[in-house]
């Protein structure tokens, strides 16, 4: 018998975040990220590309992303932190802007500078946010009159224009700073109802975005004629004051609003998305080719997949992650469901734990401040929650969320001096269950598989035994959001402010086994029984003709240290350890005789939080 770990099985788990780093030849997938990123606004710099996207009422806004292929995008920046500070940013006297917030941005870079335009109809204005280090900012923020899907055109003749509209599209030209409209300078409708050339009815052309290539300018738009589908339209032409030709370049599966970009290889690539059921909108790309100066996307079909020449590992890359909330700001993969309000949430008040504090009541979850979520993905995800209720007050629910209009969670509620759990399919209660301690653990599961767009709910009072229970919530994409379902953290008062939740850690994977971790620990060699791993490793190695797995692993801190092997399936198959461990450096021989050829995963634990998950393949 003879038994390895294997590294790239783990890799495939891990969703392309944990493989060797090199470029490769590569089938790429659409979408390329199966979650709520619309909207986008792709542009490269040197090598690297980078990304804006829409997040509505979510802060800090206009995330933008960066890619070193196209394919893999990790997020590294915010436009800004708040757009407006207002009741409806502030769910304040009974007012939302759920659907609202921030819309389709623009992403341009010019002479060193980097330049994102957006608008609000929450604020009433657009909003032009100007940096020379996109990372770190800072950025500087330029109110302009309101202009909806706005488009910045930064001619090579240091002229500048705004181009937007819905319906007709307009365009003004700004002054040479960008602090507002030129005097005298063009103002007019460039283009009368585009979508003409793709039907009648319907959404009119709206989504603009706006490119020039070899002497010409191409205006890119969506439209959705009566009967028809989501459709990309362009239009072209050597002059801003001439005539504009126009042709449908893009009827395929719903796939548009977009544009193109110029590849490090001068090659170009097309960047639109697609109405993907209850995860939201997700982008696609696919290859571009000119034909008489008309961009054709991938021959006028959107397709499924493709092959790509350069693609990298995607090591590192990812949109979500799990949080240990160790460090002293909120990784950016978080984000707060409206404006936060700073004085009750902190990571500081208890070390390693998120608080949320209440800071006054409401009526349900989704009034409340401070609800700190992530997005959710597809086919399937999982996320999962440690929750101290301890400080909790008679009349707080706190727990994790599956946000979106209609929504579901699996939580806490606080009656006198009495915790208990429970399951809510929005504001109905459907499910309880005893709570005696002050540490829960709750789960939720999404599965979107071909729009099955169904969430599941669960606790457990040891992190390791899961229990199914309340109802299945069925997810649906709701305008009055606008966005794809979203996990989110929260505790809010029903009675009186004051009391608080403290997160341990939040955990996220495509299934409850797995863990998708973007900031690892900095890890330390360690070598001990002959075996030679990181402190947050596990080792597994059988010598030949032995039954026996020996199981090398590392504990920072003393506590309750679980060791447990499941099948492919994620079905606990033995459990090699349970016990009370102090710190150090421990190897386990544990008997594998009766086990079967096949993949496992073999789980680390301390205290129910988990420290690692490796891969093993036996084979005899």
């Amino acid at each position: 018998m003879r038994i390895t770990t294997e590294n790239n099985f783990f890799s495939m788990l891990l969703c392309t975040m944990c493989i060797v780093s090199v470029s490769m030849a590569a089938t790429v997938t659409n979408p390329i990220m199966w979650a709520d990123i619309p909207d986008i606004s792709i542009m490269r710099v040197e090598d690297k590309y980078y990304m804006a996207h829409t997040t509505m009422h979510m802060t800090p806004g206009v995330p933008i992303m960066e890619s070193d292929d196209m394919v893999h995008w990790k997020t590294i920046s915010y436009a800004y932190s708040t757009i407006v500070n207002n009741n409806m940013m502030n769910l304040s006297s009974g007012e939302n802007a759920y659907g609202k917030g921030s819309w389709a941005s623009c992403l341009r870079y010019k002479n060193g500078t980097y330049y994102v335009l957006t608008f609000s109809q929450t604020s009433g204005s657009s909003h032009l946010y100007t940096t020379k280090d996109i990372k770190n900012g800072p950025w500087k923020e330029t109110k302009l009159p309101f202009w909806h899907d706005v488009s910045l055109l930064l001619d090579d003749d240091d002229r500048n224009y705004a181009i937007s509209g819905n319906g007709n599209i307009g365009i003004v030209e700004l002054n040479a700073d960008l602090t507002g409209i030129k005097s005298g300078g063009l103002n007019k409708v460039l283009l009368t109802d585009p979508a003409s050339v793709a039907g009648s009815g319907g959404l009119r052309a709206e989504g603009s975005q706006v490119f020039k290539r070899n002497g010409y300018y191409y205006v890119f738009n969506i439209c959705w004629p009566s009967g028809g589908m989501r459709t990309q339209i362009c239009s072209r032409s050597k002059s801003l004051t001439g005539t504009f030709e126009k042709k449908v370049v893009l009827k395929s599966s719903g796939v548009a609003q977009g544009g193109v970009v110029e590849m490090k290889d001068k090659s170009y690539m097309g960047y639109l998305f697609q109405d993907n059921g209850s995860v939201g909108r997700s982008p696609w790309i696919m290859p571009v080719t000119w034909v008489d100066d008309w961009p054709v996307f991938n021959n006028g079909t959107a397709p499924a997949s493709f092959e790509m020449s350069d693609v990298s590992s995607g090591k590192g890359t990812g949109f979500v992650t799990s949080d240990d909330f160790s460090d002293t700001a909120l990784a950016l993969e978080w984000q707060i469901n409206h404006n936060p309000d700073n004085a009750n949430w902190s990571l500081g008040k208890r070390a390693g734990f998120l608080r949320i504090t209440t800071g006054r009541t409401d009526a349900n979850v989704l009034q409340a401040r401070n609800t700190i979520t992530q997005r959710s993905f597809g086919p399937k995800c999982s996320a999962r929650i440690s929750l101290d209720v301890s400080g909790l007050k008679d009349g707080d629910v706190a727990g994790l969320l599956a946000l979106q209009a209609k929504y579901g969670f699996a939580g806490v509620k606080k009656t006198g001096t009495v915790n208990t759990i429970v399951m809510n399919n929005g504001t109905t209660q459907v499910a309880s269950a005893e709570l005696s301690a002050n540490m829960v653990f709750l789960r939720i599961d999404m599965d979107f598989t071909n729009r099955t767009d169904k969430a599941t709910f669960f606790y457990s009072l040891d992190s390791t035994t899961w229990k199914q229970f309340g109802n299945t919530l069925q997810m649906s994409y709701d305008m009055p959001h606008f966005v794809g379902y979203r996990f989110g953290l929260f505790c809010y008062s029903t009675k009186s402010a004051g009391g608080n939740a403290d997160f341990d850690w939040f955990q996220i994977g495509s299934n409850v086994n797995e863990l998708i971790d973007l900031y690892p620990d900095e890890e330390v060699s360690i070598k001990k029984d002959g075996l030679q791993y990181r402190s947050s490793e596990i080792v597994c190695r059988q010598q030949p003709g032995s039954s026996l797995l020996t199981i090398g692993c590392h504990l920072s801190n003393a506590g309750r240290m679980s060791l447990s092997l499941f099948d492919a399936r994620g079905s606990l198959v033995n459990q090699v350890s349970d016990c009370n461990q102090n710190a150090g450096s421990y190897t386990i021989n544990h008997n594998i005789s009766s086990l079967a050829n096949g993949r496992y995963i073999m789980r680390s634990q301390l205290d129910g939080k988990t420290l690692n998950t490796q891969p093993v393949l036996i084979i005899k």
